[in-house]
């Protein structure tokens, strides 16, 4: 029997009914393949980067997939079109973001995929809802784990 790669998602939303987006989001990730093997709790979090925006509702899940990771971003961004995302400009408000965080121990560095997430180290709200569901998960880069990385941001 093969062994599926497990992938970890980022899931936020600011516009619109948060919970309802992220929720919908989950079910249309099953829907693309994705068998989600955990779900995290939603999170209600401030704005980062562009601070002058409705608060965030944010959450991870952790699922196989035998998608390649450039097949699972196109993935990502069909169901984010699919929910009515619109460009907004960098870190601004979006009705849903979907972001890969880790796919398995994979490192890319591409002008298209990063994996992991170049910025996930510095984020609570992407680590906060990731340690609930992976807490031991190595981060490939850094070597250290998400309840690690966790702890070392500052409040």
């Amino acid at each position: 029997m093969q062994v599926m790669p497990i992938v970890y998602i980022g899931i936020g939303s600011n516009l619109g009914s948060r919970e309802e987006n992220c929720i919908r989001s989950v079910r249309l990730l099953r829907d693309s393949g994705l068998t989600i093997k955990k779900e995290s709790s939603l999170y209600k979090t401030e704005p980062w980067g562009v601070t002058d925006q409705p608060y965030f509702v944010n959450m991870a899940v952790g699922a196989e997939t035998s998608m390649k990771p450039e097949e699972l971003l196109e993935t990502l961004k069909a169901i984010e079109r699919q929910m009515g995302r619109k460009e907004a400009g960098k870190w601004g408000p979006r009705i849903i973001d979907l972001d890969i965080l880790l796919h398995d121990d994979l490192v890319i560095r591409t002008p298209e995929l990063c994996i992991p997430h170049p910025l996930m180290h510095r984020r609570e709200f992407v680590l906060r809802p990731l340690s609930e569901i992976a807490p031991d998960i190595l981060h490939p880069l850094l070597k250290k784990t998400i309840s690690a990385l966790l702890s070392e941001i500052k409040p």
